[in-house]
């Protein structure tokens, strides 16, 4: 299982790569619109800032265009890249053609139809985007536990993304996904509870520790 960071700002990265936690960083066009940079220097800066994934997603509408930004992207960014590519007809066509040789994920499924499609066009990661599947489809964790069902026993990895909680996130875990993309905010929620804080201080108001 691995948690990413879904940013594209560069200070955002930053502080993520200072958890020691965060093992990649997934990003979108809308994301990469909010940087103050340029695309690629941005994907070279995020790059920099981790040692895991990362993660791009094409935006080009016809074939040969998606063929060449997902080499242009490897080219930006490396070994590390991993494609987002669309699910949709000419979007397996590409995964298809650029699978062997630059690992690549299928986004925006809602139907485990395309999960299975996305395996057989050899994608790695098939990506779920579990609150806008429960607005649109009425249970987006259900989604993930049917893909999970379709992928058993594949090398291909759920990724869910559009988590809106840590109840959410850990729901999508036990539903079968392998990794969680998430904002900052939602990172640093992971992190906390109401009951592990007020113990932490009941430990230290009635205990003693070293003296340094």
């Amino acid at each position: 299982m691995a948690l990413y960071l879904d940013s594209a700002i560069v200070s955002e990265a930053e502080i993520a790569s200072k958890m020691g936690w965060v093992k990649g960083i997934t990003t979108n066009p809308t994301l990469l619109a909010k940087s103050n940079e340029p695309p690629e220097i941005t994907l070279k800066k995020l790059a920099q800032l981790t040692t895991g994934p990362l993660y791009y997603q094409l935006t080009t509408s016809d074939f040969d265009g998606m063929v060449a930004e997902g080499r242009t992207a490897y080219e930006i960014i490396g070994e590390p890249t991993i494609l987002k590519i669309p699910a949709t007809s000419l979007g397996f066509q590409v995964v298809a053609c650029l699978s062997p040789e630059i690992t690549c994920s299928v986004t925006a499924i809602y139907s485990t139809a395309q999960a299975a499609v996305a395996r057989e066009a050899g994608a790695r990661i098939a990506i779920a985007y579990v609150n806008r599947a429960t607005k649109l489809l009425g249970d987006g964790i259900a989604l993930v536990r049917d893909m999970a069902s379709v992928l058993r026993g594949s090398n291909v990895e759920i990724l869910a993304a559009s988590i809106k909680s840590p109840q959410e996130a850990a729901a999508s875990l036990q539903a079968g996904a392998d990794h969680l993309t998430l904002p900052l905010a939602m990172l640093q929620d992971m992190t906390t509870h109401e009951l592990s804080e007020k113990t932490v201080e009941d430990f230290n108001t009635n205990g003693i520790g070293l003296k340094f």
